[in-house]
């Protein structure tokens, strides 16, 4: 381990950094962006509050709730019907 390249980027001290180098020359503190997932990931789609399905659901949702209060407010606005 102390025979380890070492990661050489700069610190907020402007001293070189003393953590050993990974294969890319950085440590892993240093080392750059992450790669992402790996590829067919199943775990980045998205599911639950968030889903497509989801979200389409709640717009059909509101969409009734909606028209039922225009409905509402159009019958209290009608004259009162006669009874015979």
């Amino acid at each position: 381990m102390r025979q380890a390249p070492r990661c050489g980027a700069r610190t907020r001290s402007g001293k070189p950094c003393q953590a050993p180098a990974m294969p890319n020359g950085r440590c892993r503190m240093h080392g750059g962006p992450s790669p992402g997932a790996p590829r067919g990931n199943q775990n980045a789609f998205k599911h639950g509050y968030y889903s497509t399905q989801a979200m389409l659901q709640r717009r059909e949702i509101a969409a009734l709730i909606r028209e039922m209060r225009e409905q509402c407010t159009e019958r209290r606005e009608a004259p009162p019907r006669s009874s015979l």
